[in-house]
């Protein structure tokens, strides 16, 4: 573990909240279990509330380790986030990587419903 690793977690454990990460339900049964884990969103900046937080995509940041402990692969387009009451979709989401290794992921998202 490298000391971007170390430094990541520090700051998702001091400044994150409990969100919940589940794939998106293509209509088949079971549903898909949701994986709790510690994310951070940075507020929103004074420029994206005067303009309308609405049209800001959602950013949060989440640690691989968390991921990979509840055997969840990376994610993907069309997963489901959830921050307290708002669900939010995934457009995208983007390794952050240590050296050669994954140390946690970039997710943004739409939605906020």
């Amino acid at each position: 573990m490298g000391y971007q690793t170390e430094r990541r977690r520090r700051q998702i454990r001091r400044k994150g909240r409990m969100m919940a990460l589940s794939r998106a339900n293509n209509g088949s049964l079971p549903l898909p279990v949701p994986v709790n884990l510690i994310a951070y969103s940075a507020p929103p900046a004074t420029a994206a509330l005067e303009a309308g937080v609405s049209v800001m995509p959602f950013v949060a940041e989440i640690l691989n380790d968390e991921l990979q402990a509840a055997g969840y692969d990376r994610p993907r387009k069309d997963d489901r986030l959830v921050d307290g009451g708002r669900t939010y979709t995934l457009t995208d989401a983007t390794a952050v990587y240590d050296g050669s290794e994954i140390c946690g992921w970039k997710l943004f998202a739409a939605g906020g419903t």
